[in-house]
């Protein structure tokens, strides 16, 4: 039983499950999908609310950890001259698409759409990390290259989601912050009495965190995000990205072990709360996000890449600028994260609907990773 649980999330079956479920739903019965998604059904809360502000809470909390987990000595982003490479392929997966979007928008585009930058920025990470396991092979260095490089770029989307897309009807209520700040307070205090539990973590400080975000009409997904780094952790970390330590039995540890697997599985909600759009609405703003995310990702992550092996930083070990190409244009699979951007960044339904598909047609860049992998000589 265990191993097929395992395998139905190292697929990404919820994931994609749901996505099939909302786009059949969405376009056989239009009405009846979005009566489900908006309607307060749940205790006067609706589906899409449900998802997006509580459990994507979460899904970023877990990024949280793998951030924290990675920045610790022995981690991938430790010591910085490890990182350099990654992180400056990173910057670059996050400025071509801006620099693609833009630019298509001022050509093809107009004003209306110019708030759809931030939609390619991020890459999924269960799905990259999928493709790239089929493209290159399980061990191969791209694949953990690719990792830390898609947990990064979600890290920056999670800065460009509280800070550039809140809501224009509820401008930022800053005094709001300092409940976050308090429940951060209260999670260094915690750790400093020796709480093993991450459940007063979660129910104070991230309680504490989630009403200060609402109430400051910051995205309130995020309030995990400022208290896992207070949770107990090791001093040193003897694992890779999404690998499991059997001999780290810490308070951080724990609570990614211990809710993984619900987050794997709660993509399915994730996906049928956003991925219902209706085949007609492919418009502009569709190629726009499109583009940005497979010409965008693949340029900016290989520029800066090869830049960085130019001053010193070289590619992991096994890794070669052919793979870097490759890891590039499979970066452009930006899935989860892009809906969620794309569902703050406009509130028009149609051009919202038609920046999701974009979002969606993306995952058409593992197919395009696979072609480059043929197509570029050894």
């Amino acid at each position: 039983m265990r191993h097929h649980i395992n395998m139905l999330r190292e697929f990404s079956v919820p994931l994609l499950a749901g996505v099939v479920v909302a786009i059949a739903w969405a376009n056989l019965a239009p009405q009846s999908y979005t009566g489900f998604i908006n309607g307060p059904h749940f205790g006067g809360l609706s589906f899409h609310f449900i998802s997006n502000e509580l459990f994507m809470v979460l899904f970023f909390g877990i990024a949280a950890v793998e951030i924290t987990q990675s920045c610790l000595p022995g981690g991938d982003l430790n010591p910085i001259k490890k990182a350099v490479n990654p992180l400056l392929g990173t910057l670059g997966g996050v400025l071509g698409p801006i620099v693609v979007y833009l630019t298509l928008n001022s050509l093809i585009g107009g004003p209306a759409l110019h708030n759809g930058w931030g939609i390619p920025t991020a890459t999924d990470i269960a799905l990259a990390w999928l493709a790239a396991r089929v493209v290159f092979g399980a061990n191969h260095p791209a694949v953990s290259y690719l990792l830390l490089l898609a947990v990064a770029d979600d890290a920056i989307g999670l800065g460009i989601i509280a800070i550039f897309y809140p809501n224009p009807a509820f401008p930022v209520q800053p005094a709001w912050f300092s409940l976050t700040a308090l429940g951060m307070l209260l999670a260094w205090l915690m750790r400093r009495a020796r709480l093993r539990s991450y459940w007063p973590y979660l129910l104070v400080g991230g309680t504490l965190s989630w009403t200060g975000l609402h109430h400051a009409h910051l995205h309130p997904a995020l309030a995990l995000v400022f208290i896992i780094p207070f949770l107990p952790h090791a001093k040193h970390e003897h694992k890779h990205l999404f690998e499991e330590d059997p001999s780290d039995h810490t308070t951080l540890s724990r609570f990614e072990h211990e809710w993984k697997v619900f987050v794997d599985f709660g993509l399915f909600m994730f996906s049928l709360a956003n991925a219902g759009v209706q085949f007609s609405s492919v418009g502009t703003v569709t190629w726009l996000v499109l583009a940005a995310l497979l010409a965008g990702k693949t340029l900016g992550i290989f520029s800066l890449g090869w830049l960085a092996t130019r001053l010193g930083f070289g590619l992991p070990h096994g890794m070669t600028l052919r793979d870097l190409v490759v890891a590039g244009m499979i970066a452009g699979t930006g899935f989860t994260v892009a809906l969620f951007v794309a569902g703050e960044a406009f509130t028009e339904p149609v051009v919202q609907g038609a920046a999701k598909m974009g979002a969606m047609l993306s995952l058409s860049a593992a197919l395009f990773g696979l072609l480059l992998s043929k197509l570029i000589p050894r």
